[in-house]
């Protein structure tokens, strides 16, 4: 628990971050994953170089700063971190190297002038408050899913029982566990960790999952990415009857029971939950679904028979547009627009009442376009929701 003085000195620090965060953090993960190398299968080594962790995890320890004497404002800065530890199996073991690496972090980068033993203890009673919030809040997650109907704890092996090429890049895994039993359900927009052997090294990554629950059987539908180690294994090792080990679903970026309208807007491999959050809505009821897609051509856009098989089988409930940044000589179907995205498009596409349930996701630039412009056209920014594929950051 931390004392008022410490809480006090911990508040001083937030102009201290708010100017050095990013360079205090860049320096803590060279020191984590140079001394510890066991665990770095839990970060991805892309996110480090283009320094997209770093950006995140400085984010974040500044919010937790600030908020330091109301904790109930962490809510989904929290909410969001356990999701990704539960994908990732983060365990309460792997909490003191990171908290002895964050106060050699504070000391070497702030310099001993500034990050006096005060300033250590009282961080250092901060990351154990918040360590503590966080194994707390994550054992209990385990617990849950592995009471849960076909739920399990740890990781599970499943076997991939069918592997279908859906553009030129992303292809799905169809996978089914070998023990035969059910498989916990998920919510549609939740994603599943995989842990993997490349090249003698323990990988984990997290991916989406493309489909609606079934309780047989999850599927994940995969970019490959020229430069991704678990993408390329994946897309070129994996093949059907492969066995890989699986994590329980996770993740925040779900459905809101609603009956309002539902705009499900992607852009590329963004399209994987939005698939499954469309799959799940149209199977409910009566609520209708804006699906928007922007690919940068058709032949890398996936899932086009879905989609025509969508508006065909549900013509009143269904629509979806699709946008490319060029058309191919010759391709099939033609979309509803070339180019970039524009908000006269959305104005076009979007019901005239924007009382609507909106969610979003793609790269980075693409999804702060849609922040801006789904507010510029009305739709309540409560009824707005997005995540990021790899690091939550700002979208500025």
């Amino acid at each position: 628990m931390l004392t008022s003085a410490q809480t006090d000195i911990i508040m001083a620090t937030v102009p201290i971050l708010e100017k050095g965060g990013e360079a205090l953090t860049t320096h803590f993960y060279k020191l984590l994953l140079k001394d510890h190398p066991e665990v770095r299968p839990l970060f991805n080594q892309t996110h480090q170089e283009n320094g997209a962790q770093p950006r995140a995890l400085a984010n974040a320890v500044l919010i937790y700063a600030r908020n330091i004497e109301r904790l109930e404002n962490l809510g989904p800065l929290a909410a969001q971190i356990v999701n990704k530890h539960v994908a990732l199996q983060i365990l309460p073991e792997h909490y003191p190297v990171v908290g002895k690496c964050l106060l050699q972090a504070i000391r070497e980068v702030l310099g001993a002038e500034t990050a006096t033993d005060a300033v250590i203890a009282a961080w250092a009673a901060a990351y154990g408050q918040l360590a503590d919030l966080l194994i707390g809040a994550e054992e209990a997650r385990y617990a849950q899913t592995a009471a849960a109907t076909g739920g399990w704890r740890g990781e599970r092996e499943f076997k991939v029982v069918c592997k279908a090429k859906e553009s030129s890049e992303i292809t799905s895994f169809y996978l089914e566990p070998v023990d035969g039993k059910p498989v916990v359900a998920h919510e549609a927009g939740q994603y599943i960790g995989i842990r993997m052997e490349v090249d003698g090294q323990d990988i984990r990554r997290n991916y989406s999952l493309s489909a609606a629950s079934t309780g047989r059987q999850y599927r994940i539908s995969i970019k490959r990415e020229p430069k991704g180690v678990a993408s390329r294994y994946l897309h070129d090792q994996v093949a059907t009857g492969s066995v890989v080990k699986l994590f329980p679903p996770s993740g925040a970026f779900t459905l809101i029971d609603s009956r309002k309208p539902l705009v499900l807007i992607s852009g590329g491999v963004g399209i994987t939950p939005t698939l499954a959050m469309a799959e799940t809505a149209l199977k409910a009821g009566d609520r209708r679904v804006i699906f928007i897609h922007y690919a940068r051509d058709a032949d890398v856009q996936a899932f086009k028979s879905v989609l025509s098989e969508w508006s065909k089988h549900y013509p009143r409930k269904f629509e979806a547009f699709v946008v490319h940044d060029y058309v191919i000589a010759g391709a099939t179907p033609l979309p509803n627009a070339v180019g970039r995205p524009t908000i006269e498009q959305l104005e076009k596409w979007l019901p005239k009442d924007r009382n609507v349930d909106a969610y979003f996701l793609g790269p980075k630039p693409f999804m702060a376009f849609m922040k801006r412009a789904l507010d510029q056209l009305g739709v309540p920014q409560g009824q707005t929701h997005y995540e990021f594929f790899g690091p939550a950051e700002a979208l500025a």
